[in-house]
């Protein structure tokens, strides 16, 4: 986690939707959509980390897949330095890769089982048509050792790494064209928890060395207290809840957020009985058909009349620190 001393937004989304359509039938009409992100807004500023945390199925992946376009957006607008890039071309997205990347979830499928590592590192240098100093595989070399991983593992297969060793692969793939922004789609989830605290403390170093600006997608919340200046909790579609990582973790007012952190398990046996440890009840709701108002109100032990009827908006209820609820805690 850096000190963010820079105010420059790098990254601006207002009101970005994404809905995949549900068909029926030989002519493929349309009969529902399902709501995977509905009306996001937040900025991101040159250097910092932005987390973004929430159930499984909230909309987090497809939030960093729309920001680095591999998905199209059903509505809204991403502004990447200030320009709109929301319905860029597939050509004209091409010059902007160089400056936005992605680490994907599942470093067993992110990697092509065919080609060797030299192949797979070095394909970024190949379709930028990047000309290196020194070549194409010192360069790549230089990138493997950049990442915790040896220059003799060029001619190797993904195979023949461990889980760890492949997510440092996609790491050193992602950095290859010393990107302005990463967007780490769940770096290490498929990690065991040993090799967890390598990467993170990786993407810690690369972001310190490089001055890089990352969003970091998790449902880990002790990972993105490590690793964030800002905290986003995403509920159904929605962002909740977004302030300073201190703010979100010493003092939640999301009901949701309080719920989340009360299942964050504390390695204390003393305060672990003393703290409170909040069951929600009930499923998370279909994304195909939300419920109005407020997403949350049909698990919420706070919700009232309102919370069904009126869908709170993300107001600012502390310096830096915003929470769409009608009925906030913490205040």
């Amino acid at each position: 986690m850096t000190t963010v001393e820079s105010t420059e937004e790098l990254l601006k989304v207002t009101g970005l939707t994404k809905h995949f359509p549900i068909t029926q039938g030989l002519m493929r009409r349309q009969v529902a959509a399902v709501h995977a992100v509905d009306g996001i807004d937040f900025t991101v500023h040159s250097g910092e980390t932005l987390g973004v945390v929430g159930e499984s199925g909230c909309g987090k992946t497809t939030t960093g897949r729309l920001i680095v376009r591999l998905e199209e957006p059903t509505g809204g607008r991403i502004e990447f330095e200030g320009r709109d890039i929301t319905h860029l071309s597939r050509g004209a997205m091409r010059p902007l890769r160089r400056d936005i990347q992605m680490i994907f979830q599942d470093p067993y499928s992110s990697l092509n089982p065919r080609h060797t590592v030299g192949t797979i590192v070095g394909a970024p240098f190949r379709l930028q048509k990047v000309q290196t100093e020194h070549g194409v595989k010192k360069a790549v070399q230089d990138l493997l050792e950049l990442c915790g991983l040896s220059p003799e593992h060029y001619n190797r297969y993904p195979h023949e790494f461990s889980g760890g060793q492949r997510q440092r692969i996609g790491v050193a793939r992602a950095l290859a064209l010393r990107p302005k922004m990463i967007v780490a789609d769940e770096p290490v989830s498929a990690l065991d928890v040993s090799i967890q605290a390598q990467v993170v403390n990786l993407l810690d170093d690369l972001q310190s060395e490089l001055g890089l600006t990352y969003l970091i997608i998790a449902h880990d919340l002790s990972v993105v207290r490590h690793v964030s200046d800002r905290v986003a909790v995403m509920y159904l579609g929605k962002i909740v809840e977004i302030g300073g990582r201190e703010s979100v973790y010493a003092g939640p007012m999301h009901p949701y957020t309080v719920a989340l952190m009360s299942a964050v398990p504390v390695p204390d046996p003393e305060r672990r009985e003393r703290r409170e440890r909040i069951l929600l009840t009930g499923d998370v709701p279909s994304p195909i058909k939300p419920p109005p108002a407020c997403r949350f109100h049909t698990r919420c032990w706070k919700a009232q009349q309102i919370c069904r009827e009126v869908e709170p908006p993300l107001r600012e209820l502390k310096p830096g620190h915003k929470v769409a609820c009608h009925f906030p805690e913490n205040l």
